[in-house]
């Protein structure tokens, strides 16, 4: 605190007003730098880089393993310690809001996921939801596909209305890149673009089985929701977007150069869900 203010205030009082002697401040001055102290300045510098990268996303579990990643030795309770010292940390989550219409006659399908989240193999079950983006044009709306496998995000659309062709992009991009057996499951909300008969006929010409959160319980379909929290909490501006077309290019930075490819899961072991795929020898 002295040397950072010895322009300000004058040496003498500062050692007198924090009961430090002028003799023992020079003397700590001259001491040579530590080894201990000059690891802590370089993992400093590395802390402060993947907070810039991350968007401050990753808080002191996920910013350790993220360093140990990089060859640092390092321990989770020096990495809390310097980043709480120096104001890190990462971006608090948003209250969650409703933006399913399940107010439609549509029939719907029975749940077959019943919570049962965890799967032990690929293109078993994939989960999709969609959400809103502010920007000052207009909303913005993203369409997700996941596969509970490894949480990895197969299929996505973008548009400006919500609606069946919406949903209907996000899965067949899934498709696309996966090329999913007969016995999959597709869960999604009750909202009216996925009961939809379009989207519906779409699922049985596919060969792919239907099923649905029950009405009014967002937890039944919490790993989409979690996936769209992360996002508005990691990485989307406070304030949303200038306009549709950069909302749209964030968000595929996000999906496909973030989230898929670096971002470190905590249930997948701290990897991301590229590499977790890539250890099963999976595309």
């Amino acid at each position: 605190m002295i040397g950072q203010n010895e322009n300000t205030y004058a040496i003498a009082m500062m050692c007198r007003v924090l009961e430090v002697s002028r003799a023992g401040y020079y003397a700590y001055r001259a001491r040579p730098t530590s080894d201990r102290e000059l690891e802590n300045r370089l993992l400093l510098q590395q802390i402060q880089v993947t907070q810039k990268v991350t968007r401050q996303s990753y808080g002191s579990p996920r910013m350790t393993r993220e360093l140990r990643t990089q060859g640092n030795t390092c321990g989770r309770h020096r990495v809390a310690r310097l980043m709480r010292e120096n104001g890190m940390g990462a971006r608090r989550k948003k209250r969650f809001r409703k933006t399913t219409d399940s107010n439609h006659s549509h029939p719907c399908a029975e749940n077959l996921v019943a919570r049962e989240f965890t799967v032990s193999v690929p293109n078993q079950v994939w989960v999709s939801d969609v959400t809103y983006i502010r920007t000052r044009e207009c909303w913005l709306y993203l369409a997700v596909t996941l596969d509970l496998y490894s949480r990895k995000v197969v299929g996505w659309g973008m548009g400006t209305a919500n609606d069946t062709s919406l949903v209907l992009r996000a899965l067949r991009m899934a498709v696309t890149n996966r090329h999913p057996a007969a016995d999959l499951i597709f869960h999604s909300d009750r909202g009216s673009t996925y009961a939809a008969a379009d989207f519906s006929d779409e699922l049985k010409r596919l060969g792919i089985e239907a099923s649905m959160s029950r009405k009014g319980d967002c937890w039944d379909n919490a790993v989409a929701e979690s996936f769209f929290s992360s996002y508005k909490t990691e990485w989307m501006p406070e304030d949303g977007y200038e306009t549709v077309t950069e909302g749209m290019a964030d968000v595929f930075r996000y999906i496909e150069e973030f989230y898929n490819r670096k971002r470190l899961h905590s249930y997948l072991g701290y990897v991301s869900p590229t590499a977790f795929e890539a250890a099963r020898c999976l595309n």
